[in-house]
């Protein structure tokens, strides 16, 4: 089984925060479509005739593309891919997009689920996120998919910045439990470089993040949703038992997928393929029939760095057998003797040959995960 995830570098506005690739012009909008359907038939054989169990509409909001160009950009996936009778097809939303006239565009494509970047519920924070909608559109469109029959339903909430108070962030948790979500991806905030908040930061003009203030925020998320029966099963996602994002679960197991669209990545289990950043370049590229991409290959230490941050958010753990499965004995040992910090001050515990996060550890991810890399050498037995 494999994905496919297609960027789609288009915004009505750019949000402060935001450092993901897009451009607010559609001056190459029909260009732009047809180069991802001719990069899909370039890429037809990269995933070896394998079904195809999701296909995920990133960007960018693809939902600015109109009906036409979505349609046109899944027939030509539908006509080179096997694509699994259950397939998760997803397509990011901003809420504003979702008008009823939208929505039932979209049911009349092979679209199943919605991922909907609705941030927050209140105006004030929509406002100082420069976001495009305001907080009745939040609502009211998730409502509107609903009744339309879209029962796949994920939205993004952010929390850590300086307007959001332990108390509306409480009450976006509760609204969005009301609502009956049956997913949620909560980021804290991130001050990424070359964005207006970090410019806006840098002149002294908003405060800086807080980092007490995400981590309690945090705290309260995963309390708050886990008491409402969700299950926190990747330390960014929550979801009702059996609901979980089939497409986000599989980079996060190492499945293979391809990345389609300017700024994409791909992975076939052993390399890394990375278009290039820039809509120009990528549509030069395309249109002389070359893929605009590098490719890093990723030596045995790489693999697994990798399996070890991306297991380790997950709920279902680091696997003890599976790294001396493919990685040997010796990674295994190392493992175990470099988490033995973590799990003396339980922010890890192992059970049944797995390492998990604790509620604590979940607070220091990425830096438990650092220190269990290994360099080339070091998995060489002894």
């Amino acid at each position: 089984m494999a994905g496919i995830y297609i960027h789609i570098p288009f915004c009505k506005k750019a949000c402060t925060y935001c450092d993901f690739h897009f451009t607010t012009s559609t001056k190459n909008l029909d260009e732009m479509v047809e180069a991802i359907c001719q990069e899909i038939r370039m890429k037809k054989d990269r995933l070896a005739n394998q079904p195809i169990e999701s296909i995920y509409f990133g960007g960018g909001t693809p939902t600015t593309l109109p009906g036409a160009a979505l349609q046109k950009i899944l027939a030509t996936t539908e006509n080179l891919f096997s694509i699994s009778s259950n397939a998760e097809i997803t397509i990011e939303a901003n809420p504003d997009d979702l008008t009823a006239q939208k929505i039932k565009e979209l049911r009349q494509l092979p679209f199943n689920r919605f991922s909907i970047g609705t941030q927050s519920f209140f105006n004030e924070d929509l406002i100082w996120m420069n976001r495009a909608h305001n907080a009745q559109e939040a609502t009211d469109c998730i409502k509107r998919s609903q009744d339309a029959g879209f029962e796949k339903l994920t939205i993004d909430l952010i929390y850590g910045y300086p307007l959001l108070s332990d108390e509306k962030w409480i009450s976006n948790i509760e609204t969005a439990v009301m609502l009956e979500v049956p997913h949620i991806s909560a980021y804290a905030l991130t001050v990424e470089p070359r964005t207006a908040l970090a410019h806006a930061i840098a002149k002294g003009k908003q405060p800086g993040v807080n980092d007490d203030q995400s981590a309690e925020q945090f705290l309260m998320l995963v309390e708050k949703l886990t008491n409402n029966g969700f299950e926190h099963y990747e330390i960014s996602n929550y979801s009702l038992p059996g609901k979980y994002a089939v497409h986000n679960t599989n980079y996060w197991k190492g499945i293979p997928y391809l990345g389609i669209g300017p700024s994409a990545h791909g992975f076939d289990g052993t390399n890394r393929y990375i278009n290039i950043a820039n809509n120009a370049k990528y549509l030069e590229g395309i249109g002389k029939k070359q893929l605009p991409e590098t490719v890093e290959q990723l030596s045995n230490a790489d693999q697994f760095n990798e399996y070890v941050m991306t297991s380790l958010r997950t709920m279902w753990g680091i696997n003890l057998e599976k790294v001396s499965n493919d990685f040997g004995e010796r990674a295994k040992e190392l493992v175990l003797k470099h988490i033995k910090p973590y799990l003396a001050d339980e922010k890890v515990y192992i059970d049944n040959h797995k390492i998990y996060l604790s509620n604590k550890g979940k607070l220091f991810a990425d830096g438990i995960a650092a220190a269990l890399f290994l360099e080339g050498d070091e998995m060489k037995s002894r």
